[in-house]
Order: C-alpha cells, then sequence, then structure tokens
C-alpha cells in the first residue's frame, strides 16, 4: 500500500490505490456467491483496485458472506454499485476490456493480463476511464457481452484446463495493473542490518581457514592444496556472505580448535 500523503496526488487519488485516481473499474455480471464477491474484492484492494460494479448479483446485496470473505477489503464493499443492466454499468467508461478463455467469432484484440496493464496505464493516463468485465462464475461471459468490448483478455493456461474461479481472474487482471507501476527488482537479498562483506574480510576468512585446514592436515597432497583451496574459496563466495556471516564463521573455525575468536 502506498506511503503517499493525499496532498501529494492527484486530485481525486486516494492512497489504497497507490496515487491513481481513476483505476480500473472491475464489473462482475451475475456473479452467484457472496463469498466470491468478497474474494474479488480482496483480491482487487490486494492490486490498488477499489471500484466495484456488480450486474444482477444473484443473491442480492448488500451480502454478508462478502463482507466476511472480503477480510477487511470494507472500502470495496462499502463502495460497490449494483446494476440491473449492463449498459448501465458500463455507461461512464471509455475502454471495456472482456475476460474469456474461450475462442470466439468476433473480430477483436485480444490481450494477455500482462499486455493489458501497460495499455490500460496508458488510457488511465490520458484521463480516459476504464472497466475489465468478468462473465458469471458458471458460464463466463456471452456473445453479447464481447460484443460491448474493445478488446478480450485471456490468460494463458494449460490448454488442457483453462478453468479459473472468480477471485482468481480477478488477481491476474489486477496484479499485472499494479505491477505495471511499481518499480521493484525482480531480485534482492534481505540484509537486515548487516551488509556484504568486503573483499579484505573474505580473504582474511579463506586465510584463516586455509592455515587451520594446514594444522589440521587437511591439504595431505601438497601439489593439490592450490586446486582445493581455489575450490573451497568459490565455494563460500557463491554464498555472498555478509559482514556478519564472515565474523561467525571466523568464530566457529576458532571454536572448532577451542580457542575464542575476536573480531
Amino acid at each position: 500500500m502506498s506511503d503517499v500523503a493525499d496532498e501529494a496526488m492527484p486530485d481525486g487519488a486516494r492512497p489504497e490505490t497507490g496515487g491513481i485516481a481513476n483505476p480500473p473499474v472491475i464489473v462482475l455480471i451475475e456473479p452467484q456467491l457472496g463469498d466470491n464477491i468478497g474474494k474479488a474484492a480482496r483480491a482487487m484492494l490486494n492490486c490498488g483496485l477499489v471500484d466495484l460494479r456488480l450486474v444482477r448479483p444473484r443473491d442480492g446485496w448488500p451480502n454478508e458472506r462478502a463482507t466476511a470473505n472480503a477480510s477487511g477489503a470494507d472500502i470495496v464493499i462499502d463502495n460497490t454499485k449494483v446494476f440491473e443492466r449492463e449498459e448501465d454499468a458500463l455507461a461512464d467508461l471509455n475502454r471495456v476490456y472482456v475476460t474469456t478463455a474461450r475462442t470466439r467469432d468476433a473480430i477483436k484484440p485480444v490481450f494477455t493480463p500482462k499486455g493489458l496493464a501497460p495499455e490500460m496505464r496508458a488510457n488511465v493516463s490520458r484521463g480516459e476511464k476504464v472497466g475489465v468485465l468478468f462473465g458469471p462464475e458458471r458460464t463466463g461471459v456471452r456473445n453479447e457481452h464481447i460484443s460491448m468490448a474493445d478488446a478480450v483478455v485471456t490468460v494463458p493456461l494449460n490448454p488442457g484446463f483453462t478453468s479459473l474461479n472468480l477471485a482468481q481472474a480477478v488477481l491476474l487482471i489486477g496484479y499485472e495493473w499494479w505491477q505495471a507501476g511499481v518499480d521493484v527488482p525482480d531480485y534482492q537479498m534481505m540484509m537486515n542490518d548487516t551488509f556484504p562483506a568486503t573483499r579484505d574480510e573474505l580473504d582474511r576468512l579463506f586465510e584463516h581457514l586455509e592455515m587451520e585446514l594446514d594444522n589440521s592436515g587437511f591439504f595431505r597432497v601438497e601439489a593439490k592444496r592450490p586446486n582445493m583451496a581455489r575450490n573451497i574459496r568459490n565455494i563460500f563466495n557463491r554464498a555472498n556472505l555478509t559482514h556478519q556471516e564472515v565474523q561467525t564463521l571466523r568464530g566457529m573455525i576458532v571454536a572448532m580448535r577451542g580457542g575464542k575468536y575476536k573480531a
């Protein structure tokens, strides 16, 4: 969740949306169970989406099961809008995307969720309001729903089993939307209160270890010693040791010969 203060955001933006004034709308057509609606709301807020619209929810609205399954995504549940007609739910949107796993006859652009995310970001940056349409859990969207959309979104999954529950489908779209707007490295080492060991610290560790291995008779064949020492150094170099880990290892080396290590 963003820590950006309200006053530092564009007009209409809220912290829970990551600073975006008008994130995509999620439209659920004829959702059946309140449980599924609540789980979809939870997935939405995970990804900074807060505008949920329901078209003819089977069990009515509000729904206690939806609130319970939203697990704290109250801002989504409390502001959910209910419509009787799809056309009314989509009336204020500039762009509409419909999710389906099945091949249809209509000639439409087809996005993956990953491909859709920058498309929606670009549209939103121009001030457009976009929405993603999800069909009923049992049947999915119908042809008339596809005709209402500018493009289709299909998740590339196992061709033999593409079935997703409602919350999963919402999360896949929302996740790609959120990831397209954050700058998080694909890999990072959590260092906590320490820092990477310096080359000098590593060299001192290797010299200390090799000295003790010499004393213990580990290097039995002198001709093989250089190659064995290099292999040992490679093992530790691959570990990306921290300053604290080097100190711990040196303490272990001393302790094994009955001494007490002093940094």
